[in-house]
């Protein structure tokens, strides 16, 4: 068994485990925490195993599934699957141990909640891996179930809402790429005699079909990975899974599922369409725009901290989006390693949200305010949370948003010019936010409320007419959580090198599928 396999079954196998031990939460939960922690140390294996300098593929397995139609159990990684599987990796046992005490709605356990969070991460680690087209819509489907659940058994009070909405979205645009890859096999049959799925040889077939065939090919893919990216305007089922989402599910949600719309861009849409594609990155590029100022604009006017986070992350799917289209290597090794620190900073900040939410009971932003003054760890935390959001530099997300600026600026000025508006608007709205929740006297109702939520007790001052809280700082689990993180988001900043290493070889060789010239290399630069 490959270390690929093994990373695919070992969850799986663990969710059916975990399921079984629902009537004793204790075992579950250690349960569930003990396959993820094994599952970090094989793709650790993987990340080592893996060789930059190799093949395209590699870590693969092919089995026979639906012979007469050339389907088959096909795995295998590239550098860009690599890094997504170990954030998926490294995410999933924080998640667990977040939600440890998570009070769930009743009749729910935590055997069936972290069983479900165990299938999840099973399903997305086979998606990035899928290397037949046919088996990863079938996989791209199949990750919308276990969420499903998770979202509407699990969420707020609207969760039915929200998970209906997700689902809908999702699978009918998975529906539309259905088309496309039915499609991409028939014209393979007309043109060899044989309809194929398989990845490596829909590439050769298609690369020299008309630019009207791969037209129609190009808007399936589209829409089915704009809508789970998302971008504007396919992009509203966000906001309503992220409020009514579970924190920890809402991490998966931002941190992982989001990304297999941009990684479909980089798998399928560009090296199965070139020419689409170049025809119709103009589009791809005004949608992207859009979605920076708008995502940053509606963080502005939200209310619920949630819904924040939710156009905030619509905001940074426009700059990956404008990296992948700008056809540079730089620009698209920027947007890789964006996804890969935009689940770091992102998943971090949903985390101390809901650490701060736990703590208020509530998700509004106007009842927080000089939680610094009562929670310093808590609002550090925040504040490091936040400046990787915005990109500071020597925090992890600055590397990746200077490469796709500076990448897409070589082919797309004027695009990336508007896109740089996004920086200015991010550190406004993260710094508003910082000062609204957490500078200041101590304020807003969830902190001076009559009735102490989760992790407070009364305290006998009294301040602005009002029964204070004294609430409790990070406790040691939740340290345990965010340490990991805080390394990343400090360490990636200051040392990115082995994650673009891996990325930068998988990023050049999409560039020569595209068959787009690299003007950093075609002007003799590095």
């Amino acid at each position: 068994m490959t270390l690929l396999l093994a990373l695919i079954l070992l969850p799986l196998a663990g969710s059916v485990v975990v399921a079984l031990l629902r009537a004793n939460p204790t075992a579950a939960k250690w349960t569930a925490l003990g396959f993820s922690l094994v599952e970090l140390l094989i793709a650790v294996a993987a990340w080592a195993a893996y060789d930059p300098a190799g093949p395209r593929l590699q870590l693969t397995s092919s089995r026979p599934w639906i012979p007469a139609f050339d389907i088959r159990w096909s795995f295998g990684v590239d550098g860009i699957a690599l890094v997504m599987i170990a954030v998926i990796a490294v995410l999933t046992p924080l998640v667990l141990l977040y939600s440890w005490n998570e009070r769930l709605p009743q009749g729910r356990t935590h055997g069936g909640f972290f069983g479900l969070l165990l299938l999840e991460q099973a399903i997305t680690v086979a998606v990035f891996a899928a290397t037949d087209l046919f088996l990863f819509y079938v996989l791209f489907e199949l990750m919308l179930i276990p969420m499903y659940f998770l979202i509407g058994g699990y969420g707020g009070e609207k969760r039915t809402y929200a998970a209906v909405k997700f689902f809908l979205y999702s699978f009918l645009g998975g529906l539309i790429m259905l088309g496309s890859a039915i499609g991409a096999y028939v014209y393979s049959a007309q043109v060899t005699g044989r309809g194929t799925f398989d990845w490596a040889a829909l590439q050769q077939v298609l690369a020299d079909a008309p630019l009207s065939v791969q037209g129609w090919l190009f808007a399936g893919f589209f829409v089915a990975f704009a809508v789970k990216a998302p971008l504007v305007p396919f992009h509203t089922w966000l906001p309503d899974a992220a409020q009514q989402a579970p924190i920890g599910v809402a991490v998966i949600v931002v941190g992982v599922l989001d990304k297999v719309g941009t990684f479909g861009f980089l798998r399928y849409s560009l090296p199965l369409t070139p020419q689409a594609s170049q025809a119709l990155a103009p589009l791809v590029l005004v949608l992207a725009v859009l979605g920076v100022l708008y995502g940053s604009l509606q963080a502005f006017g939200q209310t619920d901290l949630k819904r924040f986070i939710a156009y905030v992350s619509i905001a940074h799917f426009g700059f990956i989006a404008l990296g992948i289209f700008a056809f540079t290597s730089q620009a698209q090794a920027g947007s890789v390693s964006y996804m890969v620190n935009h689940s770091i900073a992102t998943g971090m900040l949903i985390l101390v949200i809901g650490m701060i939410i736990a703590r208020g009971g509530s998700t509004r932003i106007a009842d927080y305010g000089g939680m610094a003054k009562v929670t310093p760890l808590l609002a550090g935390t925040l504040l490091i949370a936040g400046l990787s959001t915005l990109s500071l530099p020597g925090t992890n997300s600055f590397i990746s948003e200077f490469l796709v600026l500076i990448g897409s600026f070589q082919t797309r000025p004027v695009y990336t010019v508007l896109a740089t508006i996004g920086m200015v608007l991010a550190a406004v709205y993260v710094l508003w936010l910082y000062q609204r929740t957490m500078q200041g006297p101590v304020r807003g109702s969830a902190l001076l409320g009559a009735s102490a939520g989760p992790g407070t007790v009364a305290d006998p001052n009294r301040e602005s007419g009002a029964h204070r809280m004294r609430i409790s700082d990070l406790g040691v689990r939740e340290i345990a959580v965010l340490t990991p993180l805080i390394v990343l988001v400090i360490g990636l900043g200051f040392y990115p090198a082995p994650v673009l290493d891996v990325i930068n070889p998988s990023v050049g060789a999409t560039m020569s599928e595209v068959g787009v010239a690299d003007p950093v290399t075609s002007q003799g630069g590095n």
